[in-house]
């Protein structure tokens, strides 16, 4: 049931594809805004889920997954990601990620959070999984993939997000999630 107090008070008149890609669609929207005057409404429409893995093992050990983000024009250091048809399970696609990405398979996911990433401006949908009762087989990344991986303590993990070597969004919001769940008691390492 919605919220009654939090009702849509945005009106569309029309909606026109501008640009579409085998990832994403961009849609430009005629509303009337909520103070009741036109305004134009562009909307970047995620055709995958993005799907986020963080691995820890018994000993407190994680791994990133390091690589050059064309839109940043920067290099990143993230958990494992990736993107999972909408039609498929997120969990379906987080075993397949982190198996692809970094060679770890894992006995137990648990979905940690789920994330708007940029609700301003598109409707991208994260889950996001830890995985534990690790073990290890080789990675297979996409031909598009020139990735790095390195195992790093748990610990230096956050110390990475707070110094700002970590600026990925579902990282940040993982590794922070994770530390909250071991500070309190609800995932040991």
């Amino acid at each position: 049931m919605k919220d009654q107090e939090h009702l849509n008070t945005w009106k569309t008149i029309s909606n026109e594809l501008v640009y579409e890609s085998a990832w994403i669609a961009v849609n430009k929207h005629q509303t009337i805004n909520p103070a009741g005057n036109p305004a134009v409404y562009s909307v970047v429409n995620f055709k995958n889920l993005a799907i986020g893995i963080l691995p820890l093992s018994e000993d407190g050990y994680t791994w990133l997954v390091g690589q050059w983000r064309y839109p940043l024009n920067a290099y990143s250091w993230e958990i494992p990601e990736g993107g999972g048809p909408l039609g498929e399970k997120p969990l379906d696609t987080a075993i397949r990620e982190l198996k692809e990405e970094t060679g770890i398979v894992a006995k137990h996911f648990e979905e940690i959070m789920q994330m708007h990433l940029s609700n301003s401006v598109s409707d991208e949908h994260a889950f996001i999984f830890l995985a534990t009762d690790l073990t290890f087989e080789e990675a297979e990344p996409e031909d598009s993939e020139d990735l790095n991986v390195k195992k790093v303590h748990f610990n230096e993990a956050f110390e990475m997000v707070l110094r700002g070597e970590i600026t990925d969004s579902i990282s940040v919001a993982a590794i922070f999630k994770v530390k909250y769940l071991i500070d309190n008691g609800k995932v040991k390492i």
